[in-house]
């Protein structure tokens, strides 16, 4: 079958590698219909997260048709079509009993303590072959595969494996309330789901900042207030557009390989290059007491936090890898339902033999370029 494959940091390649098999009586083997390309799958052809392990296919979001289930799955059958979570949890452990699937106890083949094990990731999340492919297997499949509802859509269903989930997990980590005035750091495609999920999470006003003309219209559309980093100081028209206060949550959905925009040098705004750029903004914007959510990437042996800041502010800080399994049947109800199209934030879609063609163009970060689905069926 054909994969993406990565190979070394900046080679990746479309390469053909062995059909998967049922290597466990928990696995499925399913056949994929959509995929897509994430931010997240940037950090890894970059070196920003480091130790991938030569030959590993990329990619965690799918969607597809199960061909084969193991022995011990037993709410699936051949034929069913699945939105694949990113990442992957046994759904017997204390952690996945209490929703928390991307700390499952099992699913890592590093053990208890090696932390989140999602498709397509370094040696440190297992690693296990990701979803970039024309076929994938699915270990703990119970669990690592949630059955879509007829009248919802492969293109709908391919942005509830990992994007909206993690928006809306980015929202709960916010503690987004009733009228609370949410600030959304990053407009991209995560970014514009966080707005969706502040939203319907009872904001009452969403701030968003960007630098990328698109990324702010298609904000605009949802009715956000928009700061372009690029032509204004986001600190002071954030602060300006709060009273002087600053918002009451902050969502960090930038990371740490995003395009640095800008610094304030005393009275100064200039442009520069702060690798933590968006962790400093939501320290230094959000109101005090405030919350702020992260759930931008940022690699093991990240150090830059401006914790004395934060600390002097009473802010609550909650970050981490998202739970998808926990919130995807939700998000689907809203999908199948019409509150949410997901199919808004597809920009681009290619078949798998122009994958690495968009990889490239992707990482350019070009004006209208948002969230590229590869159709592989």
């Amino acid at each position: 079958m054909k994969a993406v494959v990565w190979h070394g940091v900046g080679d990746i390649r479309l390469d053909d590698v062995d059909d998967p098999k049922i290597q466990e009586p928990t696995d499925a083997v399913v056949r994929i219909t959509r995929s897509a390309i994430c931010g997240t799958d940037l950090h890894m052809v970059r070196g920003t997260l480091p130790d991938m392990v030569e030959g590993t296919v990329l990619g965690h979001e799918a969607v597809g048709v199960v061909e084969e289930v193991g022995s011990s799955v037993r709410g699936f059958s051949p034929g069913d079509r699945v939105v694949i979570p990113s990442t992957i949890g046994c759904g017997t452990c204390s952690y996945c009993r209490a929703g928390y699937y991307a700390q499952c106890d099992t699913a890592n083949p590093n053990g208890p303590s090696a932390g989140t094990s999602f498709f397509g990731g370094p040696k440190a999340t297992g690693p296990v072959n990701g979803l970039q492919a024309e076929y994938a297997r699915i270990p703990h499949a119970a669990t690592t595969m949630v059955r879509l509802p007829d009248g919802v859509s492969d293109d709908q269903a391919i942005l509830v494996s990992d994007i909206f989930p993690t928006s809306w997990f980015g929202s709960r980590l916010a503690e987004v309330g009733s009228g609370d005035t949410v600030l959304v750091l990053g407009a991209g495609v995560v970014g514009q789901f966080a707005i969706a999920s502040a939203k319907r999470q009872g904001a009452g006003r969403v701030i968003v900042v960007d630098g990328i003309a698109s990324r702010l219209d298609k904000a605009r559309e949802q009715n956000a207030e928009t700061v372009d980093f690029n032509s204004e100081d986001p600190i002071e028209v954030v602060k300006d557009l709060t009273g002087g206060i600053g918002p009451d949550r902050v969502i960090e959905a930038v990371g740490v390989d995003a395009e640095s925009p800008g610094v304030r040098e005393g009275e100064q705004w200039k442009p520069g290059d702060s690798p933590s750029q968006a962790l400093d903004w939501a320290v230094e914007l959000v109101a005090k007491a405030g919350t702020i959510g992260i759930i931008g990437v940022y690699p093991p042996g990240f150090e830059q936090f401006p914790i004395g800041a934060a600390m002097n502010k009473n802010l609550t800080l909650r970050m981490g890898n998202c739970n998808h399994r926990r919130y995807i049947p939700r998000l689907l109800d809203l999908v199948q339902t019409g509150v949410v199209d997901p199919t808004a934030f597809i920009t681009q879609h290619e078949k798998p033999t122009a994958a690495i063609d968009a990889y490239k163009t992707f990482d350019l970060r070009e004006d209208g370029w948002l969230k590229t689905v590869l159709d592989v069926a």
